[in-house]
């Protein structure tokens, strides 16, 4: 049944690029169809692990494996596993797939076939990295996750930039997660070879590197080569700025994806690999990962103070959050590493939720820059509403499951380092700073006509969208124990 989350996205692409040239208005069917069915097979894989107490535990850990041997003479298997994190995850790109695919549903847009393929192999990679227990069949996954949203941004782009604009945008994202992915690939690689000079044989399977001794030198290397990797994708400062160019080129749907699935790849990273395959390195490595975290927040913040364009400070505000997770991974206690997953999946939400909305906001007025529109507050309906909503919601207002994740990961950053929480606790005055300048240059002051397209407006399937999602917020908020006992059980 594990192989299923693979071979659904990957049937589906296939399907896509069949009916492309000549049946391509079914492709957007075909997507939603391998959503909704990958939507239906993490709820049985939900049920299966919580609610049916015979699961078995594979090597300890795992709730679900498979294995089967793909080039034995270097040890490397096609070894597929998931436990309550990986699930979560999943689960969370999932959804988020299935937001992307609902966003460019009214969309007309040249070669559908070929975009939803595109869409369906970001999903077919980023569900592999969430599962892959071999570390070459890891790097094979986070290889292929990359390149379509190469050909996303070049082809179905924000087409106000020229193309050539879009094409270096495209060669800057490849660029920084290509020569990163290669020193990852270098520290994979030295990783096995250390256990093959330990034990005689080849692997480059998780379970049995996590028993293999690194000498403290050789570790900080492979273990600096899986952090420059994650780094980049996360991103912190100062490897993100390929993050806001993207962004600003790419298809609203693609930013969703972009934001919600790649990023949060990097954090899952760090958590599964660097903190438990490198402890002694990484604990060292903790003050500098820190400081590292601290500067994206504050520089982030200030960043998106200053920054006119809407687009982009939604994404400076996502590298911000991105810094919080950064320093409570590397604050190594329970609560800081479930406050950061509670942030990493609803922050996605949040995130993608406020994208949306931009879109709409772009499609009325056909600006970006706040300082040239202003008084939309009293002719767009919804769209104020819900963007003051989830800009709180950003903001971790209590009655948000966004709150309740901050609160335990400021809790665990105090138990370990209360000095980094207080400054961490300061540095939430600029997100309030950035965020309410943002709401009253768009929303309030003298409402400008000659920007507002009044037969646009948004429509029912978008509204249904951001009703859903501030839904989940709320409920999360009101019943946090629904998710909370599971990722506390998980990091115990």
């Amino acid at each position: 049944m594990l192989i299923l989350f693979l071979i659904i996205p990957l049937l589906g692409a296939f399907c896509c690029l069949f009916f492309e040239f000549k049946y391509f208005k079914f492709c957007k069917f075909i997507a939603l169809f391998s959503i909704i069915s990958m939507i239906f097979l993490s709820l049985f894989f939900w049920l299966k692990i919580c609610y049916f107490n015979n699961t078995i535990l594979y090597h300890d850990h795992w709730n679900e494996e498979f294995i089967f041997p793909w080039i034995p003479q270097l040890g490397i298997s096609f070894h597929i596993a998931i436990d309550k994190l990986s699930l979560m995850m999943i689960t969370l790109s999932i959804f988020l797939g299935f937001i992307s695919i609902l966003c460019s549903f009214n969309q007309k847009k040249k070669n559908e076939g070929l975009f939803y393929l595109n869409l369906l192999i970001i999903l077919f990679g980023t569900i592999g990295v969430f599962i892959s227990i071999d570390l070459f069949l890891f790097f094979c996954f986070w290889e292929i996750m990359l390149f379509p949203m190469y050909f996303l941004i070049i082809f179905w782009g924000n087409q106000r930039y020229k193309k050539k604009e879009r094409i270096y945008t495209a060669n800057q994202f490849l660029i920084y997660t290509q020569l990163s992915s290669m020193i990852m690939l270098f520290s994979i690689i030295l990783l096995s070879f250390i256990y093959y000079n330990q034990t005689n044989v080849w692997t480059f399977d998780y379970n049995n590197l996590l028993h293999c001794f690194i000498p403290i030198s050789l570790e900080y290397i492979i273990m600096l080569g899986f952090f420059i990797a994650f780094a980049v994708k996360l991103p912190i400062v100062p490897f993100h700025s390929w993050l806001l160019n993207a962004h600003n080129h790419a298809p609203i749907d693609s930013s969703v994806d972009l934001l919600g699935m790649l990023i949060k790849v990097s954090a899952y990273g760090l958590l599964r690999f660097n903190i438990n395959l490198f402890k002694n390195s990484s604990y060292n490595f903790s003050y500098i990962a820190i400081f590292l975290g601290i500067l994206t927040i504050f520089y982030s913040s200030w960043m998106a103070f200053i920054e006119k364009n809407i687009k982009k400070i939604i994404a400076y505000s996502s590298i911000s959050h991105m810094g919080f997770i950064l320093v409570a991974i590397y604050c190594n206690n329970i609560f800081s590493y479930s406050g950061s997953i509670i942030q990493m999946i609803f922050g996605s939400i949040t995130t993608s939720a406020l994208f949306i909305l931009f879109s709409q906001l772009y499609r009325i007025t056909n600006i970006k820059n706040i300082t040239e529109i202003s008084g939309l507050y009293s002719c767009i309906n919804w769209i104020p509403s819900f963007f003051l909503f989830f800009l709180f919601s950003n903001l971790n207002f209590p009655g948000t499951i966004n709150f309740v994740g901050e609160i335990i990961l400021l809790n665990g950053i105090f138990i370990n380092k209360p000095y980094i929480a207080c400054i961490l606790i300061f540095s939430l005055l600029f997100s309030v700073i950035y965020s309410l300048h943002m709401m009253h240059n768009i929303f309030y002051g003298s409402l400008k006509k000659e920007y507002i397209n009044n037969n646009k407006q948004i429509n029912y399937l978008e509204f249904s969208i951001i009703f859903i999602l501030s839904l989940l917020l709320l409920f999360f908020g009101f019943f946090p124990n629904i998710i909370l006992h599971n990722i506390l059980f998980l990091m115990s």
